[in-house]
């Protein structure tokens, strides 16, 4: 999957000609604003204004923001589609719940990336 910012571009330093495993730098990319939104099961839709440094992140912040409104029913999972608007420039992505899942629950990866997928289950409290 792409996060915007392509996952934060990653550095390996090397120091007196000995490479320094294990250090990476990660660019800062700041949090941007999102409007992250998503269909229940009765066909309504809930949306929630979020910040966050990945799309994924926004996916996390949004439906974890959703799912606790007393106003919002069941939210499916599977085949939905999550909507996230991230603004300055306005882009807007979809997201399949799914695909989402899959990312957060998968195995290794680069350091930058194993990073930012233990931030998402902390979001959801996984």
């Amino acid at each position: 999957m792409y996060l915007w910012a392509a996952l934060r571009p990653t550095t390996f330093e090397t120091f007196s000609g000995e490479q320094k495993a294990n250090t990476v730098t990660i660019s800062d990319v700041p949090n941007r604003s999102c409007r992250v939104s998503v269909t229940d099961l009765e066909g309504i839709e809930h949306t929630a204004h979020v910040t966050a440094d990945t799309l994924y992140e926004a996916v996390a912040r949004g439906l974890k923001a959703i799912k606790s409104s007393a106003w919002a029913g069941e939210i499916p999972e599977g085949i939905t589609t999550v909507t996230v608007c991230a603004a300055q420039p306005e882009v807007e992505h979809h997201v399949k719940v799914a695909a989402f899942q899959t990312w957060v629950n998968r195995p290794g990866g680069s350091p930058a990336e194993k990073i930012q997928r233990g931030r998402i289950r902390e979001i959801l409290g996984l």
